[in-house]
């Protein structure tokens, strides 16, 4: 990658892990690097956008999404400057790691922002002859008064495969509702599951939420390319390739006033952790600990992270800090 993009991707990986976000963080370096020599992502995408009527067609050219993210995010807030909302709509734009992180960061800089990526099939309901929808991520963040934002990332499977892959390894079984069979039945064999799919959490509701982030990130942006190409296909290794993805952007103060916005943020909040355990807190306030302290003591890498770190160093010249 040139030096900036590889900075840009390197920031946003090194803060998945300072928030706790530790699955899509540093251990999935050795997946980017593989989708790279495969040709599955673009290391120098020529990257460019159109704006029409106030939203904005993003092409990523085959970009790692923690590439694309920060110029996305650039244009987007710019827009904002004249107009009360904008949706961006990407095209051809690789993982996108976790999607909080670039919610977070147009919260950040004061605005709202929903953000969802297409994701492979490998999610079905009961019944189903084979996975037949992604597990479509998204994320939501919104600025706080005098608080750390608002952040929530969620996909739409009750389980990620990874904890399934994880079982197989490990020779347990796996709860009921996480996965069904080949044959469409629920299992609690791991081995099965990988056959088979993912169940949605909430049932239908779960999957009505897939729906909603596919028409956003892949329908609305469709066009002859990515009509003719094959549906994504999930990866061992996880991660995806060349998808659809969409980022809304609203400015908290364009339909009213900005002071009576966080008044009122500040009043649903207060009133939402008064009413739980003294131990309860608004989602992202957790991961923001965690990065405060990071910044103190750095990330702690798993051995099985170190190992695959040091092998592709070693394989690609690059010495392993000491």
């Amino acid at each position: 990658m040139p030096r900036t993009y590889g900075a840009a991707a390197a920031n946003l990986i090194v803060r998945s892990d300072m928030r706790g976000r530790t699955t899509h963080g540093v251990a999935r370096l050795r997946s980017y690097f593989d989708m790279m020599n495969q040709g599955l992502l673009n290391p120098r995408p020529k990257m460019s956008h159109e704006t029409r009527g106030g939203a904005i067609v993003f092409e990523a050219d085959g970009a790692l999404g923690h590439v694309a993210a920060p110029e996305i995010i650039e244009l987007a807030l710019a827009a904002l400057k004249n107009q009360a909302t904008v949706l961006v709509v990407v095209r051809e734009i690789g993982h996108l790691g976790s999607l909080g992180i670039h919610a977070l960061a147009a919260a950040e800089a004061e605005a709202f922002c929903l953000v969802g990526q297409q994701a492979p099939p490998v999610m079905a309901m009961r019944g189903f002859r084979r996975a037949a929808l992604g597990n479509n991520p998204m994320a939501f963040a919104c600025p706080m008064p005098s608080a750390d934002p608002l952040v929530f990332d969620m996909a739409c499977s009750e389980a990620a495969r990874g904890h399934i892959l994880l079982a197989a390894r490990e020779g347990r079984t796996i709860p009921e509702n996480w996965a069904v069979d080949e044959a469409g039945e629920p299992t609690t064999d791991p081995q099965r599951a990988l056959r088979g799919a993912l169940l949605p959490a909430g049932g239908h509701k779960g999957m009505g939420i897939a729906m909603l982030i596919e028409v956003m990130a892949a329908a609305l942006g469709a066009n002859a390319a990515s009509m003719a190409r094959p549906r994504p296909q999930a990866r061992e290794g996880g991660g995806s390739s060349r998808v659809g993805a969409f980022f809304w952007f609203v400015d908290p103060g364009a339909f009213g006033s900005r002071a009576l916005f966080d008044s009122y943020m500040e009043q649903w909040t207060g009133f939402y952790l008064a009413s739980g355990p003294d131990a309860g807190r608004l989602p992202g306030q957790r991961a923001a600990e965690l990065e405060r302290a990071a910044l103190e003591t750095g990330i702690v890498l798993s051995d099985a992270t170190v190992r695959e770190l040091r092998v592709l160093g070693d394989n690609l010249g690059v010495p392993f800090p000491a």
